[in-house]
């Protein structure tokens, strides 16, 4: 089995706003702590609505070693980022990173 690559990186959780329905957060149990308000409908992860984002639930060193304290509960555009997609891709670049190849 290969190792993810996601533990070593964390550059997306590093360069994007993670912005979803309000209510998903509830749903998934993510804590209140780790999400912030955008508008009566939207959230965000806390920490990725800024100039220079970055998610309070990674932890580590992006493209070193990273962990997620909200992995198991995390919304859906954290899900939808693929190892390898345009938006991986973009991410590793933004922090220096070489592109890696999607998972077959």
């Amino acid at each position: 089995m290969t190792a993810n690559p996601c533990l070593h990186c964390g550059a997306c959780c590093a360069t994007y706003r993670v912005s979803f329905y309000w209510s998903e957060a509830e749903s998934l149990g993510l804590a209140p702590a780790l999400t912030q308000q955008l508008n009566p409908w939207m959230a965000c992860m806390a920490g990725t609505h800024a100039p220079s984002p970055r998610c309070q639930a990674l932890s580590g060193a992006i493209g070193a070693a990273v962990t997620c304290s909200a992995y198991a509960q995390r919304p859906s555009p954290c899900r939808e980022v693929q190892v390898g997609d345009a938006r991986c891709l973009q991410a590793r670049a933004h922090h220096g990173l070489a592109p890696l190849p999607p998972l077959p």
